[in-house]
């Protein structure tokens, strides 16, 4: 079945367009009185929530708050993990925290980077 995960975002609309624009994911939905947005990439749906008071929200700590430590994704194969690097770091919201490297002793490679909303996101090539 579909893995489910839900994120408070501080800008939605920021949060969304990437999401559909540079992941491709589809757009399933939304609930604008809440406001929320539901998206699918056909394996792992996010629902995406708009904090209350994006100023005064307090970014995740790993080391001082309870909740989701990152977002781990898979990815078809270490090209489209290179190719992903390549659009991650060019766009204007992402912060890579590091580029394509080994998962521990195995052919898995993982990057981990900050999409907008401050969201933690590993991207994982499982099939080398």
């Amino acid at each position: 079945g579909a893995q489910l995960v839900g994120l408070t975002v501080p800008d939605l609309g920021a949060t969304q367009a990437f999401f559909v624009d540079t992941l491709g994911y589809e757009k399933l939905g939304e609930v604008p009185d809440y406001p929320a947005a539901f998206l699918s990439d056909g394996a792992t749906m996010i629902t995406l929530w708009q904090a209350a008071d994006p100023q005064n929200a307090v970014p995740f700590d790993r080391r001082n708050v309870i909740g989701l430590h990152h977002l781990a994704l898979k990815v078809g194969g270490n090209d489209a993990l290179d190719q992903l690097h390549e659009t991650l770091s060019a766009h204007p919201d992402v912060a890579i925290e590091f580029a394509p490297e080994a998962l521990g002793d195995g052919p898995a490679r993982h990057l981990m980077c900050f999409v907008p909303g401050g969201i933690r996101v590993e991207f994982i090539s499982v099939d080398g």
